[in-house]
C-alpha cells in the first residue's frame, strides 16, 4: 500500500497559496502578501493589529499625545487669524485696515467693523448709534478678540511670534494642553484689559495669548531642565516694547503674562498620578476666576 505524499501547507488567509513561512507570534502559515516585517521572523496581519492596541501610545512630559509635535494646532491658529484679518479688510470696503491709522508708524492700522464688533470694549456708544460693549452682554468679545487684529504689520508680528513659540509648547504639551494655555492665556489677557482700561477703549489681538506663551515657554523649558536664557531678553525687549510704544494695551499684555504663567504652572507641576484631573480641574478654576472677575467689572460698569 503506497503512501500519500505530505500536503504542503496554505496560507490561512487565502487557501489557494501555498506557504512554508509561518507568523512568529500565531505560528499560522501565511503568504508574502500577508507577511509584516516584525524584529523576528514576519507576522500575520491580525498579529500586527493586536500587538498595535497592546502598545500604549507615546506621551510627552507633561501628559500629552506625541502628534503635537506636528504643530497642527499652531498652525490652524495661524490659519483663523490670517483668514480673519482677511475679512477684516473686507469689512472695511476700501478704508485703513491693512496699513494706516493709529499707532507707532502705522502699526495698530485702523479699525473695521469687524473689529468694531468683536474688540474688547467695555461700555460705549457703537458706531451704529446703540450702547453696546461687554458690559451690556457681549461676553463674546472676551474670545474674539483675540482672534483680530489692527492691520497687516500688527498681525504679522503676533503670527510670526506664534509661529515660533507654539511649535515648541505643542511638541511638549501635546495639541489639547497647548490649546488650552492659548486660548485661556488670551482670555485672561483680554479680561485684564476689561478690568482695567477705559470703558469706552478698545483692544485687540493676539498678543495676549503670544505673552502667556513667552511666559509658558519659560516654565516648561526651565521644568524640563533646559536653558532659558535665550528666551528672557526676548521676553524683556517684548515688555519694554509694549510699555514704550503707544496705542497697546498694557493690561492685555500683562495680563496674558500672568495667566499664561498660571496656566503652565499647572500644566508642568501636575502630579503624575492624577495629571490630567489636576490639569483640567485647574484650568477650570482659572476661568471661573477670570470670569467672576469680568462680572464684578460688568457690574460696576452698570452700577
Amino acid at each position: 500500500m503506497s503512501e500519500s505524499p505530505p500536503t504542503a501547507p496554505v496560507c490561512y488567509r487565502h487557501p489557494g497559496r501555498e506557504t512554508y513561512v509561518r507568523c512568529t507570534r500565531c505560528d499560522r502559515p501565511i503568504c508574502p502578501e500577508c507577511m509584516r516585517e516584525a524584529s523576528v521572523g514576519h507576522q500575520c496581519p491580525e498579529c500586527v493589529n493586536e500587538g498595535r492596541r497592546s502598545v500604549r501610545p507615546a506621551r510627552t512630559a507633561f501628559g500629552g499625545g506625541a502628534a503635537g509635535r506636528q504643530g497642527y494646532v499652531t498652525k490652524a491658529l495661524i490659519a483663523l487669524n490670517l483668514l480673519l484679518m482677511v475679512l477684516s479688510i473686507a469689512s472695511d470696503r476700501g478704508g485703513d485696515a491693512a496699513v494706516g491709522g493709529s499707532g507707532f508708524g502705522g502699526l495698530m492700522g485702523g479699525s473695521t467693523p469687524l473689529t468694531n464688533w468683536g474688540s474688547v470694549l467695555g461700555l460705549a456708544v457703537l458706531p451704529d448709534g446703540t450702547l453696546g460693549g461687554i458690559a451690556e452682554g457681549q461676553w463674546y468679545r472676551l474670545v474674539t478678540a483675540m482672534f483680530l487684529h489692527y492691520g497687516v504689520i500688527h498681525l504679522l508680528l503676533n503670527m510670526w511670534a506664534l509661529w515660533v513659540l507654539g511649535r515648541s509648547l505643542e511638541a511638549n504639551l501635546g495639541r489639547a494642553r497647548f490649546a488650552a494655555l492659548y486660548l485661556i492665556a488670551g482670555f485672561g489677557g483680554n479680561v485684564a484689559a476689561y478690568l482695567f482700561s477705559a470703558q469706552n477703549a478698545t483692544t485687540a489681538g493676539a498678543s495676549t495669548a503670544i505673552f502667556g506663551l513667552f511666559a509658558a515657554l519659560l516654565i516648561i523649558e526651565r521644568k524640563m531642565g533646559r536653558d532659558i536664557s535665550q528666551i528672557i531678553p526676548i521676553l524683556v525687549i517684548n515688555l519694554v516694547f509694549t510699555l514704550a510704544v503707544p496705542g497697546i494695551s498694557i493690561p492685555g499684555h500683562l495680563g496674558g503674562l500672568v495667566v499664561g504663567a498660571l496656566m503652565a504652572l499647572v500644566l508642568a507641576y501636575a502630579p503624575r498620578g492624577r495629571r490630567t484631573l489636576v490639569q483640567v480641574a485647574g484650568g477650570a478654576i482659572i476661568l471661573l476666576i477670570l470670569l467672576a472677575l469680568a462680572f464684578f467689572r460688568s457690574t460696576a460698569l452698570l452700577g
